[in-house]
């Protein structure tokens, strides 16, 4: 029979389980993981150029230079990309990313995910530990009405009573602007007490973010140009014209026009073209 002190202690490991060894951060690119907690390296980032990303200039410009300063140990804003699905606010993150590296700055880029956002202090704490200085990355971040993640959010902006890591920047994108949904706020607002102060906790999260950078849909000849870009730089042969009739069709059947819907038909005329796109 097993000693009963030895099940006790296997237990309570379970409960308690020894401290991951410390990780290698010698990789550009992480995925952060709980359960056991882990970053895990990517091996290589699916992103674009950031020179084919048309249409959001300004927006561009302003987080580059942002990035830049981080990277360089200088003050910076954490920053909330918001606005139109599909115009390229996951993909301007990561362009800036790679961008700031070719530069020559050693700075890095860790995924956190919304479902993990409960353990972003222990993220905080491992990523504390090293000297590098690390882009933390949250996609599609928005929380429903009875959401309590965005409490955890708060850790990483305002860093609590040990302060946020100086070696840490946190990049999110959402397609709201206050990070909820408008018939929340406004259900909020009209059934409490006191309607300033009912909504203003999680609004304000939004508040908290030093850069707010807004995308909106694009124009017919902003459509087009992103498609002539991908063309070039991936060397699809294609005129003018056959190119200019099949992206206007190819949008009025999605109902919609994007950077995603401009790189969805792109894809499909570089496959009928028979050129790879890697």
């Amino acid at each position: 029979m097993t000693d009963p002190l030895i099940r006790i202690a296997e237990a309570l490991e379970r409960l308690a389980p020894a401290p991951l060894p410390a990780p290698d951060f010698s990789a550009a690119a992480f995925a952060w993981h709980t359960g056991p907690d882990r970053l895990e390296p990517v091996a290589r980032v699916a992103r674009v150029d950031i020179a084919l990303l048309i249409g959001v200039d300004r927006s561009r410009d302003t987080l580059l230079a942002n990035t830049r300063h981080f990277a360089s140990g200088l003050p910076a804003n954490n920053a909330l990309l918001w606005g139109a699905r599909g115009m390229g606010k996951s993909s301007l993150v990561k362009a800036v990313h790679a961008q700031v590296r070719a530069e020559g700055h050693d700075l890095k880029i860790v995924e956190l995910s919304r479902e993990d956002l409960p353990s972003v202090q222990r993220l905080l704490a491992v990523l504390r530990s090293s000297d590098a200085r690390f882009l933390l990355f949250c996609d599609d971040l928005s929380f429903s009405h009875d959401d309590q993640h965005y409490k955890s959010l708060k850790a990483v902006l305002d860093g609590g009573i040990e302060g946020r890591p100086e070696n840490v920047l946190l990049y999110a994108t959402s397609n709201r602007r206050h990070l909820m949904p408008r018939d929340m706020i406004e259900n909020e607002r009209s059934t409490a007490i006191n309607p300033g102060e009912a909504v203003e906790e999680k609004v304000s999260l939004s508040d908290r973010f030093g850069l707010w950078l807004g995308f909106h849909p694009c124009s017919q000849d902003d459509y087009l140009d992103m498609i002539r870009g991908y063309c070039a730089s991936y060397g699809v042969p294609v005129a003018e014209d056959e190119m200019r009739a099949e992206a206007i069709e190819w949008q009025a059947t999605r109902g919609s026009r994007s950077g995603r819907v401009a790189w969805q038909f792109f894809c499909d005329l570089a496959a009928r073209k028979g050129v790879r796109v890697v």
